[in-house]
């Protein structure tokens, strides 16, 4: 897709400009946080490719989600640490669309990811002897792709419609990262038809998947409520207590971000919430299935003892 536009050439991204003596401090703690983003993803990636003890639906999911948190903070941090430690904190236009397209694309993609993990946990314990019809590799790998789709055809038209815009207020993004919201702060052309489309079709996109989530969860805690014994409850509900705990971390940064009262609005909250979905979650996600998980523990552990 083609971006031209003859107001700006680049963007600056102030970041956290207001915490300058704070600099070097962001630079290591974000690169923590970067580094074992990376690992811990790239080890849930790797335990679903090289061990066919993990070639089933549920871990093909979270080879997804891994891959998602992967991208997720490659797409912010890389940018970010440059900016702590050179202090550049321009970004080119196209750059700029590019992350725009690959947050939209991200996002979209993740509620699905999210929806379709709902749905293999709603199959696991309520048709547990249907399972295998219901979810099958090759069905989790067409739900897959078929979020990856979405999440492509929701981030083209805003791409489109934002790179089309004239930006003649600024080009500092008060971000940390070129967001659709701060973007279209510094447009001065008419941003109606974006406005449509996240109350139209974006909306639609958003509550699908939501919808899909909460039923999903509704089913499988109505059925775990069912099962007579403490014991066989708690079993039942660590099947998908890891994936819950992700949901809610992920859906309540999402709503702080976007379902906000408008007198309560600033951008500083905005970074606080980015920094939790780019960078804080991401890091989370792998540590969450991995200590729930018995499977992935003894396939670290067992790891581990072939590294001494």
């Amino acid at each position: 897709m083609e971006v031209t536009n003859l107001t700006v050439t680049e963007f600056v991204l102030l970041g956290f400009n207001e915490l300058p003596n704070f600099k070097l401090v962001f630079f290591f703690i974000f690169l923590a946080i970067y580094v074992a983003t990376l690992f811990g993803n790239s080890l849930t990636t790797a335990l679903f490719c090289f061990d066919h003890h993990f070639h089933s639906p549920m871990y093909m999911l979270l080879c997804n989600m891994s891959v998602l948190d992967m991208s997720f903070t490659t797409m912010v941090l890389p940018k970010l640490l440059n900016m702590f430690l050179t202090g550049n904190n321009v970004i080119s236009y196209r750059g700029c669309m590019a992350q725009l397209f690959f947050f939209v694309v991200l996002m979209v993609t993740e509620y699905f990811i999210l929806a379709t993990m709902a749905y293999d946990r709603y199959v696991a314990i309520c048709h547990p002897l249907r399972y295998t019809y219901f979810m099958s590799l090759r069905v989790c790998f067409c739900m897959s792709l078929t979020s990856w789709s979405l999440g492509v055809l929701e981030g083209i038209p805003y791409t489109v419609l934002l790179s089309s815009s004239t930006f003649c207020k600024s080009n500092e993004v008060d971000h940390l990262f070129c967001d659709m919201k701060p973007l279209m702060l510094l447009s001065c052309s008419d941003t109606h038809t974006i406005e449509m489309l996240i109350l139209g079709p974006s909306a639609v996109i958003g509550f699908v998947p939501s919808v899909l989530t909460l039923v999903s969860y509704i089913y499988i805690i109505s059925a775990i409520l069912k099962i007579h014994s403490k014991e066989g409850r708690h079993k039942t509900f660590s099947t998908c207590s890891s994936h819950l705990t992700v949901i809610l971390l992920f859906y309540g940064t999402v709503l702080g971000m976007y379902i906000r009262p408008k007198s309560s609005y600033s951008m500083g909250q905005d970074k606080v919430f980015a920094v939790l979905y780019a960078g804080v979650i991401p890091m989370l996600n792998p540590i969450i299935y991995s200590l729930k998980n018995e499977e992935v523990k003894k396939a670290l552990c067992k790891i581990k003892k072939q590294m001494h």
